[in-house]
């Protein structure tokens, strides 16, 4: 038995790895590749495994990087089970959908200049259709249900607090008598995070593969968090302008609308008009609103005190392309929330477009920005950035508020693994280069843990 190790090996976004026992092959997750334009055509390459082989594929929760090539893996022959945390199982239907609806736009899109140049067309890497059949393949479970999915291997979720429906994912494999137990940790949220419980406890594992994301680095303590959100929020109203929020539709959005709620009055946000401006985002709040048993404690007292979501008085919901570019004839007094979170694409890039040269506007990044983004390029004090052909200067105010992220930070990430009394060999993934290396360090030298880095293609044997 053995684990072999794909991607998220080289960065942050197509998580996907392989266990192998007792003659079956199970995937855990599949996930699209994020970033750079050349980064991105990877997701055309073929799989390093044949799809017709897996038994079974495991996903960690519901986000493109994890889940985004599953509608591929089915166009290409995959017809077993796909297992999802029921919540997981909602958003899906979502996710992808639109992921495959944008494949087949950025198609279409591509084809035109293709069409021009005398250059051979492209098919969408995958279509509606395609996303739809996978959905059906979607088995659901529900959190601490341990069941048998193949012959001599188990499966059970915990709650990782990530966002709606993420998981820890525990497996027991056994061949020729012999047990291993393999915990792969998907993505981590933070501790104390709003509206979700904190990730699970879980002591005993043979072989840990862990993400990195933030393996060395510290997020703002929440209050200084809120703190600076007011901050902010004060400061854009003084100055008479907009305030963009490119947020991920699944987790980040809700947990923005959560603090809007939570201070409205001691934010003054009666004098705001708020948007919602992302169709996936609005879908992904209701089904959050359709879980409360998944809520952590406050979250639980806030939502009993109101009857319908979301609960802002002057929250405009836009899922129509009309109703969202009525917003930019708005100057002014506008705070919108809109994906993509990295800038990536998205309505939000229309309203960067509309804002960013004003010096009254203010953007507040709220998430991890990967390299290659726009995001990163305003993370990192470009000037002036290239915006479907035309070069913007950038005189908005930029700020990065990092305590928002959905992704713990090495102190959560260390917390996480201390829980462990098994003395576990841990995987280190998830993560750029450097992050990771300097992750495994610390689980050696804080934990006494043995850890590695994988390497794209490495496999491990597990005994």
């Amino acid at each position: 038995m053995h684990i072999e190790f794909y991607g998220a090996t080289s960065g942050v976004t197509g998580s996907c790895h392989i266990l192998r026992a007792n003659g079956q092959t199970l995937l855990l997750d599949c996930g699209l590749i994020q970033g750079r334009r050349e980064e991105m055509e990877n997701n055309r390459n073929p799989f390093p495994f044949a799809p017709d082989e897996i038994s079974a594929v495991v996903l960690s929760h519901g986000h493109i990087d994890h889940s985004g090539r599953i509608p591929l893996l089915v166009k290409q022959g995959y017809a077993g089970p796909i297992y999802t945390q029921n919540a997981t199982a909602d958003l899906c239907e979502i996710l992808l959908q639109d992921a495959a609806f944008l494949q087949e736009k950025d198609a279409q899109y591509e084809n035109k200049w293709r069409k021009r140049k005398k250059k051979p067309l492209i098919d969408p890497l995958y279509t509606v259709e395609d996303a739809s059949a996978a959905l059906q393949n979607i088995v659901r479970l529900s959190y601490r249900e341990k069941r048998e999915i193949l012959p001599g291997i188990h499966l059970r979720y915990k709650d990782a607090g990530h966002i709606l429906g993420s998981c820890n994912v525990e497996i027991w494999l056994i061949e020729n008598g012999i047990e291993r137990k393999v915990v792969f940790s998907g993505d981590l949220g933070q501790y104390d995070t709003p509206i979700l419980n904190d990730p699970a406890v879980i002591e005993h594992a043979d072989h840990v593969i862990m993400e990195s994301t933030y393996g060395n680095r510290r997020h703002r303590d929440r209050q200084s968090t809120i703190d600076e959100i007011g901050q902010i929020i004060s400061d854009a109203a003084h100055q008479k302008g907009n305030l963009l929020i490119p947020a991920f539709a699944i987790g980040r959005s809700q947990e923005i609308l959560y603090y809007l709620g939570k201070h409205y009055d001691e934010w003054n946000l009666d004098r705001w008009q708020i948007f919602l401006d992302s169709p996936m985002a609005i879908r992904a709040s209701k089904v959050y609103w359709e879980y409360p048993h998944l809520y952590d404690e406050e979250a639980t007292r806030l939502r009993k005190q109101v009857n319908e979501m979301p609960f802002l008085k002057n929250l405009h919901l836009t899922p129509s392309p009309k109703e969202s570019m009525a917003i930019n004839r708005i100057k002014s007094g506008a705070i919108i929330i809109s994906a993509s979170g990295m800038l990536t694409g998205g309505r939000i890039i229309h309203h960067l477009k509309h804002n960013i040269s004003h010096s009254g506007a203010h953007i507040m990044l709220v998430g991890y920005q990967a390299n290659g983004t726009l995001g990163r390029r305003l993370v990192d004090g470009d000037s002036a950035v290239r915006i479907h052909g035309d070069e913007y200067r950038i005189k908005a105010k930029v700020h990065t508020v990092g305590g928002l992220s959905a992704h713990a930070d090495v102190d959560d990430l260390i917390r996480w693994a201390g829980n462990f009394k098994s003395n576990p060999h841990v995987h280190v993934v998830h993560g750029e280069a450097e992050v990771k290396q300097d992750f495994r360090n610390t689980l050696e030298t804080r934990l006494n843990l043995q850890a590695s880095v994988p390497e794209p293609g490495n496999i491990f044997e597990l005994g």
